[in-house]
């Protein structure tokens, strides 16, 4: 395969965006060359990945999104405001552990989105098991 004009432009457009949908990827694009369509950027980023420069992760219900291959980090969605954090893989090094161990199962966690509730949504909790004084659990005592 060769690296044409119009496929090293979604790829420099993937690797300045970092985290992109198609449809932003060829926003990007659409400013050097307005005459890029969104189907050669489906296609063009069908490739990419095919030949391992690109990968995509579905952060939620819509279009997937696309990071280069060697950014690797499991993604925090917050399904309240949107927000996506990035944690390194191998926070998850147990639970790849146990899946190994228990079901045979390799896990890719560079290819994974979590969804729950960031902080700023969560509404504050308090620790029951905290055995400082002073915490709801002494107080519980």
């Amino acid at each position: 395969m060769r690296m044409t004009p119009q496929r090293q432009l979604v790829l420099d457009a993937v690797r300045e965006l970092q985290h992109s949908t198609p449809e932003q990827v060829c926003q990007y694009v659409q400013r050097t060359a307005p005459t890029v369509n969104i189907t050669t950027i489906y296609r063009t980023l069908d490739l990419l990945e095919r030949l391992g420069l690109v990968r995509h992760t579905h952060l939620g219900h819509g279009a997937p999104t696309y990071s280069v291959d060697d950014h690797e980090h499991v993604h925090l969605v917050c399904h309240r405001c949107g927000r996506v954090d990035e944690v390194p893989c191998e926070l998850l090094d147990g639970l790849a552990g146990t899946l190994r161990t228990r079901r045979g199962f390799q896990l890719d966690a560079s290819h994974l989105a979590l969804s729950g509730t960031c902080r700023a949504c969560s509404p504050p909790r308090e620790d029951v098991s905290d055995p400082r004084p002073g915490s709801s659990a002494d107080a519980a005592r």
